[in-house]
C-alpha cells in the first residue's frame, strides 16, 4: 500500500484491475485505493504474474503488502518440478541484513512489518500461528487471520479515537461483525442526535427516517460540529468597491489573451496581506500559538463527495498566472476524485466563494486548525453615493471569520483592512 502523502496512515483497497493469477505489465493499472478524501489507481511497479494478498474492500495499513509480482519460475506449479513460490512477506533467513527476526515483549517472534502492521491495526499477536522462518509470525499471517480476529479496520480505530467512541460501544457491520469506518461514522451521528436538545412537538415535522451520516458526509458533519463548539468565532464584514478590479481583470486578460479567475486574484490578495499580518495566519498547537512562516490557501470547492479544500502552497511566492494554473489543477483533479491527500490538507487559511451562486455575503465556519476564513460574496452593479452624486459601480462583500482565541478584533479589521485595500487598487498586485 504506497503512501501518498504525510498524513496518510491507511487506505481502501477498492478494486482490483488484475485477477489472481493473471499476468501483469511494468506500468499497467493495477489496482484503486480511496482515502478520506480521493480514490486514486496505482499502476504496477514491475511485470510478472498476480498474486493477491489483500481482497478488494480490505482498509491497508500504508507500506503493508498487498500482492506479490512473481516471475515466470516462481510461478511455475510444484508438479512442474520448481520450487514453491516466494514470497516477498517471508522473512530473510537467519543472519541475513535487512530483515531481522524479532520477540515482543511477551516473547512471541514476529517480523518487524508484521509488528508494526499489528500495532497500527491494535491486534496481538498472542495466538497466532507463525508461517516465517521457525515459526516467526509475518505479515502474511496478520493479513490472513481470521476476520473476527480484526474487531475494527484500522481506520475505524483511528476515527474512533478521534472521535472519543468507545469501540465497545459501536456496532460491527463488517465481517464476523467487524467494525467499519461506516459504523463510526453512523455512531457519531447517533451521539450527536442523542446530544441535541429536543425540539417542540409542534415543531417535528411528519417524515420518513432519514439515513445515518455516513463516508465523507459524516467526516465533514464531525469537524464543523467540533469547529462550531470549541472555537469562539467572530465576523467581520465590509463591502468594496472593486470596479477597478474588474477592468483591470479585462485588460489583463485582453492583454495576455489567457483568463485568470477572481479565486486567483482573491489567493494572491489573501497571501500577500497574510505576509503582512502573520498573526492571522496563525493555529493553536499543543505547545501554544504559533505564527506560521508559510502561507498555504486552501480554497473550498463543492464536489460530489462533499466539501473538499484542495490547497495552493506557498501562495505568496507564486505569480497570478502560477496560481491559476495551480487553481485549475487542483480543482479538476479535486472533483474527478483523483487528488492526493496532501492536495487537500495542510492549509493555513481557507477562501469559500459563494459568488457565482448569487450570495452576497454569508459567514463561513472556521476550518481546523486553522485561526480565520474568508466568505467571499458576488460582484454586483450597484449604485453608490460618491461626492454627493450616485453612480453605478462594481461592489463586493467580504466576510472575515476569525478565531477570537487566537486573534483580537483589531489585528483582524487591520488584516481585512489591507486586504480590501489590495482588491480596490489593483495596481497593488502582483502580475497587475
Amino acid at each position: 500500500m504506497p503512501k501518498l502523502g504525510m498524513i496518510m496512515e491507511q487506505a481502501v483497497l477498492t478494486e482490483w484491475h488484475k485477477q489472481d493469477g493473471e499476468p501483469v505489465s511494468k506500468g499497467e493499472p493495477l489496482f484503486s485505493l480511496e482515502s478520506d478524501k480521493s480514490t486514486i489507481e496505482i499502476e504496477s511497479p514491475a511485470s510478472g504474474t498476480l498474486q493477491v494478498l489483500v481482497q478488494a474492500g480490505e482498509t491497508v495499513p500504508v507500506l503493508a503488502p498487498v500482492a506479490n509480482l512473481l516471475n515466470a519460475q516462481e510461478s511455475r506449479k510444484p508438479d512442474e518440478g520448481a520450487a514453491q513460490p516466494s514470497s516477498r512477506l517471508e522473512p530473510h533467513k537467519a543472519g541475513q541484513k535487512g530483515m531481522p527476526a524479532a520477540k515482543t515483549a511477551s516473547g512471541v517472534s514476529a517480523s518487524p512489518m508484521a509488528r508494526s502492521l499489528a500495532k497500527k491495526s491494535g491486534l496481538s499477536l498472542q495466538g497466532l500461528q507463525g508461517t516465517g522462518v521457525r515459526g516467526m509470525i509475518v505479515a502474511a499471517d496478520l493479513l490472513a487471520a481470521p476476520a473476527v480476529s480484526f474487531k475494527a479496520t484500522p481506520l475505524a480505530r483511528k476515527l474512533a479515537r478521534e472521535l472519543g467512541l468507545p469501540l465497545e460501544t459501536i456496532p460491527g457491520s463488517g465481517p464476523e461483525g467487524r467494525i467499519e469506518r461506516d459504523d463510526v461514522h453512523a455512531a457519531a451521528a447517533a451521539r450527536l442526535k442523542s446530544t441535541a436538545p429536543p425540539a417542540p412537538a409542534s415543531a417535528v415535522p411528519s417524515a420518513k427516517a432519514g439515513l445515518p451520516l455516513k463516508g465523507m458526509r459524516g467526516i465533514i458533519a464531525q469537524r464543523l460540529t467540533e469547529s462550531w463548539q470549541e472555537r469562539p468565532q467572530v465576523t467581520l464584514v465590509t463591502e468594496l468597491d472593486v470596479s477597478k478590479l474588474v477592468q483591470a481583470r479585462r485588460d489583463y486578460q485582453e492583454k495576455t489573451r489567457s483568463k485568470i479567475s477572481y479565486n486567483a486574484i482573491f489567493t494572491a490578495a489573501c497571501a500577500r496581506a497574510l505576509k503582512e499580518f502573520p498573526a492571522v495566519n496563525a493555529r493553536l498547537d499543543p505547545d501554544g500559538l504559533k505564527q506560521l512562516d508559510h502561507v498555504h490557501i486552501g480554497l473550498a470547492v463543492d464536489s460530489e463527495n462533499g466539501l473538499m479544500v484542495p490547497v495552493v502552497r506557498d501562495a505568496n511566492t507564486l505569480s497570478l498566472p502560477e496560481i491559476e494554473e495551480k487553481i485549475l489543477s487542483l480543482i479538476e483533479r479535486t472533483l474527478a476524485g483523483t487528488a492526493l491527500p496532501d492536495e487537500l490538507s495542510g492549509s493555513t487559511f481557507t477562501i469559500t466563494n459563494l459568488g457565482a451562486f448569487g450570495i452576497d455575503a454569508f459567514t463561513p465556519i472556521l476550518n481546523p486548525p486553522e485561526a480565520a476564513i474568508l466568505g467571499v460574496g458576488r460582484i454586483l452593479a450597484r449604485p453608490v453615493v460618491i461626492d454627493d452624486t450616485i453612480e453605478i459601480r462594481e461592489t463586493l462583500t467580504l466576510s472575515l471569520v476569525f478565531d477570537h482565541r487566537l486573534i483580537d478584533g483589531a489585528p483582524a479589521a487591520r488584516f481585512l483592512q489591507r486586504l480590501s485595500e489590495l482588491l480596490q487598487q489593483p495596481d497593488l498586485m502582483i502580475g497587475f
